[in-house]
């Protein structure tokens, strides 16, 4: 918690810096990373998460492992700088000492995420670290690595109420009405707690009915519903199906009530995904189903 105060008064003074009418203004965030870029994602929208009224758009600039590499990502991002007005805010988590320098010339406001936390570590050890790009997947070990891989297939395999036959193969089982995000959060929890997450719609039937599908209820300790408030929801269903039923007012409000009483005559974990991140739906998933990040390999 402490790293999250100091990074956060720290970026609070660099964007409040000459720079006039931010608040006015959209802020374009990089995240810059040697591998895949999720680290460096994580860490900077929590960080981000501290500035609610401050709007963004994030772009992430992965496997950044070569100093040619590490130029074009200086280019793009001084061109953002150019187009804007803004300083860009950079999150980096470069290990590569000649590559950061590269983005550390830009224009724009870069944090290095993992120098922040290596130097006190290498103090504590009185040891040097290794410096090695891709270094925490290897540290992590191939196991867990394959470990989330495989979750990853089984979630997109098992999305949409593809495949139930095969919920036995499920960590958690996510269900809802039609875009309450369910997708997205079994994506999420594959990839960061390599659960294998598959989710099922509520369909027309299924809403006929007074309770669960039979198919779902015998895994009932990995059911999760989740649910949305009526008026976001068709807001999104508009964007998907213009001037549909399906995107009606009065269609949302059906199916939430009648999904709502589902969930509670079934007496399972419901999440409300109106005004909740992705991030924290998924976390209290795990802390419902009582699994630590430690599953994934992840500290």
């Amino acid at each position: 918690m402490s790293f999250v105060v100091s990074f956060s008064l720290h970026l609070e003074l660099l964007m409040n810096s000459s720079e006039t009418d931010k608040n006015a203004a959209v802020r374009t965030v990089f995240f810059v990373s040697d591998g895949t870029g999720l680290t460096a994602e994580s860490y900077g929208k929590s960080l981000l998460a501290q500035f609610p009224e401050l709007e963004f758009v994030t772009v992430t600039l992965a496997f950044v492992d070569t100093q040619e590499k590490a130029r074009l990502a200086g280019d793009q991002i001084n061109m953002e700088k150019t187009r804007s007005g803004f300083r860009p805010v950079v999150f980096s988590t470069l290990v590569d000492e000649v590559e950061q320098a590269i983005i550390e010339c830009c224009s724009a406001c870069v944090i290095n995420l993992f120098h922040a936390f290596l130097g006190p570590l290498e103090n504590c050890f009185g040891v040097e670290s290794a410096h090695t790009q891709g270094m925490s997947r290897t540290v992590l070990g191939d196991k867990s690595y394959l470990l989330r891989l495989d979750a990853i297939d089984y979630s997109l395999a098992h999305d949409d109420g593809v495949r139930p036959d095969q919920y036995y193969e499920a960590d958690v089982i996510l269900v809802g009405v039609s875009r309450c995000g369910k997708t997205p959060t079994s994506l999420f929890l594959a990839m960061n707690f390599s659960l294998k997450a598959s989710n099922y719609p509520l369909t027309e039937e299924d809403l006929e009915n007074d309770s669960l599908p039979d198919s779902l209820m015998k895994y009932k300790h990995k059911l999760f519903g989740l649910t949305i408030k009526p008026v976001p929801l068709s807001r999104i269903r508009r964007k998907r199906r213009p001037g549909s039923d399906y995107a009606s007012l009065s269609i949302c409000q059906r199916e939430i009530a009648i999904a709502g009483a589902m969930f509670e005559q079934a007496n399972i974990p419901v999440f409300d995904t109106t005004e909740t991140s992705i991030e924290e739906i998924a976390g209290n998933v795990v802390r419902a189903l009582g699994i630590s990040r430690e599953r994934s390999g992840y500290v």
